[in-house]
């Protein structure tokens, strides 16, 4: 007894890019885990920016989309150099907490931050 089984490539290709199909399904659980432990993973308040979206990406083609909105999200990711910090008024001072005492000053020499991965340890972790 022998079977013969003939795959259309066309329509499966079809198949597999139709609206809610199998593939775009998975590929939007899969976004919104990497999303949720993005959420998870980030630094402050950051997490309540995460969103996620599946669009066509070139050549059709699905993918899923983690993305940040919070104004300082480049700087947790990439860190920053030391840098002086100054009032933006031009006679303003600076006030912040130091130790649990409040401090004025015109200049703060800020000593940097390391780069914090958040984004790519979310998407490692939701393999």
């Amino acid at each position: 007894m022998s079977v013969e089984v003939r795959i259309n490539p066309g329509a499966l290709a079809r198949l597999l890019r139709l609206r809610n199909g199998l593939v775009e399904r998975r590929l939007e659980e899969r976004t919104r885990k990497v999303a949720e432990i993005a959420a998870r993973e980030a630094p402050g308040s950051m997490g309540a920016y995460v969103d996620w979206r599946v669009e066509p990406g070139p050549g059709g083609a699905l993918r899923g989309v983690v993305t940040c909105d919070h104004p300082a999200v480049r700087f947790t990711l990439e860190g920053t150099r030391p840098h002086l910090i100054r009032p933006r008024k031009r006679n303003g001072v600076l006030r912040f907490e130091a130790g649990g005492d409040v401090v004025f000053t015109r200049l703060v020499r800020h000593p940097g931050t390391r780069p914090n991965p958040w984004l790519q340890r979310a998407l490692r972790l939701g393999r």
